[in-house]
């Protein structure tokens, strides 16, 4: 069976000796970050944190991309996109993403069309993902 990111980053860690603190400090990466991925938390890093991490767990940095949620792949549904927007629109708070339930941050962008009527377009992106909605 495929390891996840977070037993990964657990064995690992072990196998060095550190607690999640001393990697952290080897890696030069909050303690939160450590704590978080090995819960199953973050699944997708950024590039510096994968770089550094890799640092820390003397391993390459691909080791940790391979592990990593690939969130290309999962398809979100019009439906979901729409009742999204629909949510923005109207004032919703405290949004997931619909990919890795982190929180979304929201936006709603003011636009004029040709004959001057203003037209609201709502805006999303993760916080942890690549998910974007336009």
């Amino acid at each position: 069976m495929k390891k996840t990111l977070a037993q990964f980053v657990q064995e690992k860690r072990d196998n060095l000796g550190l607690s999640p603190k001393g990697l952290a400090l080897k890696s030069n990466i909050d303690v939160s970050i450590i704590e978080d991925i090995e819960a199953g938390k973050d699944l997708f890093l950024s590039v510096t944190v994968r770089q550094n991490l890799a640092k820390g767990l003397k391993c390459h940095p691909e080791e940790l991309r391979r592990l990593e949620k690939d969130f290309k792949n999962d398809v979100v549904s019009f439906q979901v996109i729409e009742s999204l927007k629909e949510l923005i629109l109207n004032g919703a708070g405290g949004l997931k993403c619909p990919k890795c339930g982190a929180p979304l941050i929201c936006k709603i962008e003011k636009m004029y069309d040709l004959e001057d009527n203003l037209v609201l377009h709502p805006k999303a992106h993760c916080s942890k993902c690549v998910f974007q909605l336009h």
